[in-house]
């Protein structure tokens, strides 16, 4: 791993980065930023969960699907994105028992198994889906 990691370091990207006075701290401070958003949301609604803060604030959007739930209930788009979130959990699910369970073997291999890369397509889609279908709701 050590030759792969120097070879790394060599390259175009590698020797930009770090010879560069302000790409470095750019990059790093986008990573920060993206990582915050994704723990940050995950802690907190992990906090929900468990019931140590926000025990009055509902769960998922439902503040939204309540103030209109029958108009919204008979909305194709609606069931749409209900199908798709359904179905999301469902390929999560598959993806856990499945494919994830042989994860550690992954960074050895040096090559991601199809599956992988097949689940992490279907995921793209499904959630481009699932936004695509929110969206829609008010236009149908």
């Amino acid at each position: 791993m050590l030759p792969f990691c120097r070879w790394l370091e060599q390259t175009s990207v590698g020797a930009g980065v770090r010879e560069s006075l302000w790409l470095f701290p750019a990059i790093e401070t986008l990573h920060l930023l993206g990582m915050t958003a994704l723990v940050g949301t995950a802690a907190v609604f992990d906090l929900r969960l468990l019931g140590w803060m926000l025990r009055r604030e509902r769960v998922t959007g439902t503040q939204l699907f309540t103030s209109e739930a029958v108009k919204v209930y008979t909305n194709p788009a609606f069931r749409v994105k209900m199908l798709l979130i359904f179905l999301a959990g469902v390929h999560a699910l598959i993806f856990h028992w499945g494919v994830y369970r042989d994860v550690a073997s992954w960074d050895d291999s040096g090559v991601l198994p199809a599956g992988a890369k097949v689940a992490g397509f279907v995921s793209i889609l499904l959630w481009i889906g699932i936004v695509a279908a929110g969206r829609f709701i008010g236009f149908v």
